[in-house]
């Protein structure tokens, strides 16, 4: 190693990545230094797409400006490639070798729009570029799929004998409302709906994602510890409205998750307040301002607002979620802004953990 690479690794250790505990050196954001006389080229990994562009731009400038600052260096580049970083998961939640990231999307109770929050957030992590699929696991009242409209891809069997998930706007999608009648009940058991769980993390064909979304039932039941148990959460999304009986249930499932060791991402506060098309006239209708509270009072992020719009239920019910029926309304932007506040969530805690980056990622 020469004695300018040296001097530019110690410099780039005055970097972070946003969010980022450790610096791009310790977290092995940074792939390599090539020296060509007093002209340097930074390679680096970026760990996620989900990032907005003058968030991007900056973080480049602010390599560029450490490396310019090491002696013997006369001009700087950096060369980014994309690669998302994942923990390893522990040897017995190893079920799904090809998917990095799984988030939960949960809630305390049911009617928070917790399904609605889970399928436009994975529209918006796959509009910023990622690889998502999502899991349906409200196995007693699936919704998903009627939210999601018609499938381009039926679920099916694979030449290996597994599981094909539906493709719905180009995203994998499990539930089990593909292996049941319309309008019929899932009455079972605990053993029969964690064996059900099991074959939707073991047994299907999720192929190579970034982030698997899971949408929890409400609540802190039977579904809750099997999936809690079984899959490799990186993270949960609490799901509220402004109301206190709605809070008081997920400061439980909030609880749940932390006895599970599943990291809590943050606090989404949804129909928390009304605009008037016509007069933009604001009305809280279940109040506003809980979720903020709740986040605060349990020392974790609260990742934004969700006002209650036609737009929104029209689509959940049309089966065209808003992120993509209108993609330049205001509450698709909303949703797009929760995608990199979750991702940015998650991401802080991967680069926070006790092993380099550069052994945990899967090259894009």
């Amino acid at each position: 190693m020469s004695e300018i690479e040296a001097a530019v690794r110690e410099a780039l250790k005055s970097v972070k990545y946003p969010e980022a505990a450790k610096d791009i050196m310790a977290t092995g954001i940074v792939r390599g230094v090539q020296v060509d006389g007093g002209a340097v080229t930074v390679q680096i990994a970026l760990p996620t797409m989900v990032i907005y562009p003058a968030v991007r731009e900056a973080f480049v400038k602010e390599i560029v400006a450490a490396a310019e600052r090491a002696p013997g260096v006369t001009s700087a580049t950096v060369d980014a490639t994309v690669r998302v970083a994942s923990l390893p998961p522990i040897a017995d939640k190893n079920r799904m070798s090809g998917v990095k990231n799984v988030i939960a999307v949960a809630s305390g109770k049911g009617g928070v729009g917790k399904s609605t929050v889970a399928t436009n957030l994975a529209l918006a992590l796959k509009r910023w570029g990622a690889k998502v699929g999502l899991l349906d696991a409200d196995v007693f009242g699936p919704s998903v799929p009627q939210m999601l409209g018609e499938s381009t891809q039926p679920a099916g069997g694979t030449p290996d004998k597994r599981i094909s998930p539906a493709v719905y706007h180009g995203l994998p999608v499990m539930s089990v409302a593909f292996f049941i009648e319309k309008g019929d009940a899932v009455v079972w058991r605990g053993p029969m709906v964690h064996k059900l769980l099991t074959q939707f993390l073991e047994d299907v064909d999720w192929g190579e994602l970034d982030y698997l979304i899971i949408d929890f039932p409400p609540g802190t039941g039977d579904v809750q510890l099997s999936l809690s148990q079984l899959a490799p959460i990186g993270g949960a999304v609490m799901v509220t409205t402004p109301q206190e009986v709605a809070i008081i249930d997920v400061v439980k499932g909030i609880a749940m998750f932390k006895k599970m060791e599943v990291p809590i991402l943050g606090v989404v506060e949804n129909m928390s307040y009304y605009v008037c098309p016509s007069c933009g006239h604001h009305d809280e209708i279940f109040a506003r301002g809980g979720g903020k509270r709740l986040a605060e009072t349990v020392g974790t992020p609260f990742l934004g607002e969700i006002p209650l719009d036609a737009k929104v239920r029209f689509g959940g019910d049309n089966g065209v979620p808003v992120v993509i029926g209108a993609p330049d309304s205001e509450h698709a932007r909303i949703f797009m802004e929760l995608a990199t506040r979750v991702a940015g969530r998650l991401l802080a805690n991967v680069l926070s953990g006790p092993r380099r980056v550069s052994s945990l990622v899967a090259i894009r």
